[in-house]
């Protein structure tokens, strides 16, 4: 259990509209157990119990008439307030709730999605029973104390065929990887079991060591749906499930950012999975600093591959189950150590996250921030017998102000920030909801605030790993939560949305930076670049010292309103502003720091991306000189084919389904492009989300290159056959675009 200096005096997890406002310690896991019933998991005193409760369903209703005739047994309760959906319909078990929500669907002729419904039905039986009960999961708990395992299997691949595919009798599982956060592992051999008896290991291992959370790279889309399917072969019951249960899948799809990514969901009885390829990229949507999504790269990228890791070429695990196993196993079991550091710098935050929405860990992880956010609104409303409001209809909000006045190099470069402006426009103008008749915003903003800086505190004095872990992935979370409640005022599917209200406070930003942009000028600072919150300037000439800059910024500081509250956010040897959002910054300690699309492209190759760094690096170093030798040793390592492949591919994500685009190219809807061509001429059943590498092939720069192209697992280094002259022109034509500030 948790070490009392987590207990203690921590006075936000008393807060009922945060973290629920039932304090059962020591939830791990809530079931739907049969029509009615739910089953709770609880780890107290290092051992798992559950025990058995009513699971609380229901719907809202705008008023009493729409059940009316409906035979099936519910009751209905008032709901005070304005709003429209004013009555609470509670239902004893899912049958009743299934039957009545077809009924109204029949009689409303509105399914349960459209914005006019006259109904609510949330399709989620737990997050209903979360919301209803108050209870959330691990309060008690610190993330060292779920018991987490990771999972990994290797393949083989008959010859001929690119990728291994679980419906081919010939392909097969040749190992699985477990490990879990106690440091216990254990390889699964192929050489040492069928693979019946392999996947009946798995199963006896899970049960024996009984996890909390099931832990994979790409589990969803890989994994599980091999391991289904080969169970499926063998008439193998996969009873990962605690009690038993089987594990459970269904097509889903979710959206990150722009990326739509369709997979197969898998649920297991008393467990939570956590996909670590779906957190990187829940984490890369903001910090945009990540080279890929494979595990090896992601894992060099945060420095927790170990230095004797084993690596193997993908293309190669079969050869290498037929020659040299060993390697191939001490892989597997290095893909399982990985995906478990990974896990400990991406989950402890829906760690916490879990202890305050009414969601599993599992579902918390998989959806946006407004989403929980109108969880909490709902949630205390439903406490309190409240009506609930019907989303407003989508309205334009204007954006913060942006500006660039300086485009090339400056130097000596200091960037200030308005520490979260929307929210604290929020609260020092009153800037809420409308519709939140409670009134619940406004302290509850104000309290993430002043919870934030508590655990920022306690997180610096922790004395403990575990403390330091929490109080970190707190204060981490309280963050989101914050910068959350602007983004939910113009959220469409909110239900407390308010768009007048996003509006204003955005207007209010536009003032206030401007006003500070003013009193920059007027000191004589070089303003380079504005971006709604924040300000790159050089500062005057009279603040020569950090001392005097930070004079400087007290003063600034001091012209806005109380409560809102700037800051000196970096210091900067040098800083490259190219465009609006696109720069290169220079610490002192020669660390360059890449932002915006125009210049940290994904559609540029990787071997776009290190000439761009390595020119950026030189020319804010003041070393302009060394860019064209430069330039020319990149065009001679195209010319003698010296460079790798991995350094001339694309990496495109798939966005329709391969019929759909089919369906589009014979319509004149889109044109023919490379990834979807390779992903047909391929056997791999490729989906929404999925990520193809290919090289261009063919001769002269200007071949069609859906017609020119090859797989990168193709490229054979003994008979090099990629597009010369494709590349050489893509290196010219970056050249050609900072040639200005390159021979200025």
């Amino acid at each position: 259990m948790t070490p009392p200096d987590l207990t203690q005096e921590l006075p936000f997890q008393k807060n009922a509209v945060l973290f629920g406002h039932d304090r059962t310690p020591g939830l791990v896991a809530c079931e739907v157990e049969g029509d009615g019933r739910a089953r709770l998991f609880y780890r107290r005193n290092g051992a798992v119990e559950s025990e058995s409760a009513g699971l609380r369903l229901f719907l809202l209703l705008e008023g009493d008439e729409w059940l009316k005739g409906w035979k099936g047994e519910a009751e209905i309760a008032p709901l005070a307030g304005e709003a429209p959906f004013n009555r609470l319909a509670l239902f004893a078990d899912l049958k009743q709730l299934e039957d009545a929500k077809a009924f109204l669907q029949k009689r409303s002729a509105k399914t349960s999605s459209a914005s006019d419904a006259p109904y609510i039905h949330l399709n989620d039986p737990v997050h209903q029973h979360l919301l209803l009960s108050g209870q959330t999961h691990f309060l008690g708990l610190t993330f060292s104390d779920l018991r987490r395992m990771q999972l990994d299997i290797e393949t083989y691949c008959q010859a001929g065929f690119e990728f291994p595919n679980p419906a081919r009798e010939s392909d097969r599982i040749t190992a699985i990887a477990l490990s879990d956060s106690t440091g216990w592992e254990r390889l699964i051999s192929g050489k040492e079991y069928g693979e019946a008896e392999m996947l009946r290991e798995m199963v006896r291992e899970i049960q024996s060591r009984d996890p909390d959370v099931i832990e994979g790279h790409n589990l969803f889309r890989f994994d599980l749906e091999y391991l289904e399917a080969r169970a499926k072969r063998h008439e193998v019951a996969l009873t990962l499930g605690r009690g038993g249960g089987r594990l459970q899948g269904h097509a889903s799809r979710m959206q990150i950012a722009e990326r739509t990514i369709a997979y197969r969901k898998y649920e297991i009885f008393g467990r939570h999975i956590i996909d670590t390829w779906i957190l990187a990229q829940h984490y890369d949507v903001s910090a945009r600093e990540l080279p890929g999504y494979g595990l090896k790269e992601i894992a060099r990228h945060f420095n927790v591959a170990g230095a004797d890791r084993t690596y193997i070429p993908a293309d190669r695990a079969s050869w290498y189950f037929d020659h040299d196993p060993d390697t191939l196993f001490r892989y597997s079991l290095d893909d399982v150590r990985e995906t478990r550091a990974l896990s400990e710098i991406f989950s402890p935050s829906y760690f916490v996250q879990a202890q305050i929405f009414p969601y599993s860990y599992q579902n918390v992880a998989l959806r946006g921030n407004a989403t929980k956010i109108d969880a909490l609104f709902l949630r205390e409303y439903l406490r309190q017998r409240r009506s609930i409001p019907r989303a407003d209809t989508g309205k334009e909000v204007v954006g913060g102000f942006t500006d660039m006045e300086l485009q090339g190099v400056a130097r000596r470069v200091l960037h200030c920030d308005v520490t979260s402006l929307y929210p604290s426009i929020m609260l020092v103008y009153g800037y809420f909801p409308k519709k939140d008749e409670l009134a619940i915003s406004p302290p509850l903003l104000r309290d993430l605030r002043d919870f934030r800086v508590r655990a920022k505190e306690l997180a610096r004095d922790a004395k403990t790993k575990e403390a330091k872990t929490y109080f970190s992935a707190l204060q981490s979370t309280f963050k989101i939560l914050i910068n959350s409640f602007y983004g939910y005022l113009g959220f469409p599917m909110g239900r407390f949305n308010d768009y007048d209200a996003a509006n204003r406070v955005t207007a209010k930003g536009r003032e206030l930076i401007q006003t500070a942009v003013a009193w920059l000028k007027q000191k004589g600072a070089t303003v380079i670049e504005v971006d709604t919150d924040g300000i790159y300037f050089v500062p005057p000439a009279d603040a020569a010292t950090e001392a005097d800059e930070a004079r400087l910024i007290e003063e600034l500081a001091g012209t806005l309103p109380s409560g809102i509250d700037l800051e000196l956010d970096g210091r900067y040897a040098a800083m490259f502003s190219y465009k609006m959002k696109n720069y290169a910054l220079l610490h002192h300690s020669g660390r360059l720091l890449i932002k915006g699309s125009g210049l940290r492209s994904r559609g540029l190759e990787l071997f776009q991306r290190r000439w761009l760094e390595e020119m950026l690096l030189l020319l804010l170093n003041g070393d302009k000189d060394a860019i064209p030798p430069l330039y020319r040793r990149y065009l001679e390592e195209l010319e003698q084919h010296r460079m790798d492949i991995k350094l001339l591919m694309k990496t495109e994500t798939l966005q329709d389904s391969l019929e759909s685009y089919q369906a589009k190219i014979r319509e004149k809807k889109r044109n023919p492009a490379a990834a979807y061509e390779l992903a047909l001429k391929s056997e791999r059943p490729y989906q929404p989300g999925d990520q193809i590498s290919y090289y261009v092939t063919g001769k002269g720069s200007k071949v069609k290159i859906n017609e020119n192209c090859k797989l990168a697992s193709q490229w054979d280094p003994q008979n090099p056959d990629e597009n010369v002259e494709h590349y050489r022109a893509k290196l010219e034509e970056l050249y050609e675009k900072f040639r200005p500030f390159i021979e200025k």
